[in-house]
């Protein structure tokens, strides 16, 4: 049997194992480490996963990931994320259909804590939805505005999307940081533009809330005050170039620590929640991350990688119809796959495609992560809907669908106008990091 039929076989087994729900880092150890046995021998099967565990964990790089997903989980415990949101309902929650738009805005502050869609969308579903079934918020806006507003996690930074994306192409994390910035506040204004087109169409789907007076304005606004106090010095650190990625992590995780510790809002038993939860996320990441130094050279063993190089540059069509192709690939894979999983399954192909066509790799970092968060919401998988769904017991799942539909498309838009117009992601990482 040719390689490359090893490589198909192999690649269709790891897609058989993905549709079933085994676990991504599992699937590609076990695919990638029997494909390099089968090229090669038992041997370099061995010693390639113990060089490449143990390279990939003492990477001074990946240390961000632990770090900014405890700096979110100790907001979420000691209650620091939900001041995001009350302060953004005394402002706007009186509009009709305001109190989606305040969750949304939440989403993208805690997005801006935790880089984490899954966290978002779960911590904002606790927070708000109660609230917007309260204020008799049609259950098909009040569930869609949550898995859709917690898709901003992956894309706003710091995201963990931007680091495995940036450790598996070799490029820059705060660059990449940078480019997240501009399209991150174009999809939440394309979202409430989304919500406030909904109430104007349907006035029952998101009533008037009730008025807040100036002062009560400014106490919510104090409130959140140390919340956004962390996200400007960490985010705004790295812009300016005074703290490293790296550095940023430590900084903003300590920073939020010490304000709930201050605020005695951090208890032992909070901090253990926080922590232990980290730690199983931080696992789950690097494991996905180490799987995927397996599966590459496996790829790279089979030639696949090239030949499919080959055959798309071969195309007698322009580069931005060839990255369309991609990027459709990649919104078909969302119904199906977890989106670490195409990250990493795709990057070894596309990757080299990419710079052979002389694309710019930061602005394609930014589409396809901004592709991957539509396959949040996308059934059957949806990853975001069912966190949804856990929050919201009693709404049906096709309820749920319907009302990130209007979202979904809010999404394609802004894609469109990013592949469009390059320059709203490279503004920024073009002029404050030359």
């Amino acid at each position: 049997m040719s390689g490359e039929m090893i490589g198909l076989v192999g690649m269709l087994v790891l897609l058989a194992l993905l549709v079933l729900r085994f676990p991504v880092a599992l699937s590609m150890f076990a695919v990638g480490f029997v494909g390099i046995w089968v090229l090669r021998d038992l041997n370099s099967a061995m010693s390639l996963m113990a060089s490449e565990s143990f390279t990939l964990a003492s990477s001074a790089e990946l240390v961000v990931v632990p770090l900014f997903i405890l700096m979110g989980n100790v907001a979420s415990v000691t209650g620091m994320s939900a001041s995001l949101y009350d302060a953004a309902y005394a402002i706007i929650g009186r509009l009709r259909g305001g109190l989606a738009s305040a969750t949304v805005l939440g989403c993208a502050g805690f997005a801006a804590l935790s880089g984490s869609s899954v966290a978002s969308a779960l911590t904002m579903g606790k927070v708000s939805m109660a609230q917007m079934d309260r204020f008799n918020y049609d259950n098909r806006l009040s569930t869609g505005v949550v898995a859709a507003g917690g898709t901003l996690g992956i894309l706003i930074p710091p995201s963990t999307g931007f680091v495995i994306y940036a450790i598996l192409t070799q490029q820059s994390i705060g660059r990449l940081f940078l480019a997240g910035v501009l399209p991150g506040l174009l999809m939440l204004a394309m979202f409430i533009a989304a919500i406030s087109i909904m109430c104007w169409i349907w006035p029952h789907f998101g009533p008037k809330g009730p008025k807040t007076t100036m002062g009560e304005k400014a106490q919510k606004l104090i409130g959140a005050l140390p919340v956004l106090l962390v996200v400007i010095l960490t985010i705004g650190g790295i812009y300016t170039g005074i703290f490293s990625p790296t550095e940023a992590s430590a900084v903003g995780a300590g920073l939020v620590i010490l304000i709930a510790s201050l605020q005695g809002k951090l208890t032992f038993r909070r901090f253990w929640e926080a922590a232990k939860d980290s730690v199983v996320t931080t696992a789950t990441v690097m494991l996905i991350l180490i799987a995927a130094h397996m599966i590459n050279p496996f790829l790279a063993l089979t030639h696949i990688p090239a030949l499919v190089g080959d055959f798309l540059a071969g195309l007698d069509v322009g580069p931005i119809a060839i990255l369309a192709l991609i990027l459709l690939t990649y919104l078909v894979l969302g119904c199906f796959l977890e989106g670490f999983a195409m990250l990493v399954l795709t990057m070894p192909i596309y990757f080299p495609v990419i710079m052979q066509l002389g694309l710019d790799p930061i602005w394609f970092g930014v589409l396809v992560v901004l592709t991957l968060e539509m396959g949040l919401i996308s059934p059957p998988v949806g990853v975001n809907v069912f966190i949804v769904k856990s929050v919201a017991r009693d709404v049906p799942l096709a309820r749920i669908f319907a009302g990130v539909t209007p979202f979904w498309f809010a999404m394609l838009a802004t894609l469109i106008l990013l592949v469009a117009f390059p320059q709203i992601v490279l503004i920024l990482p073009d002029t404050m990091m030359q």
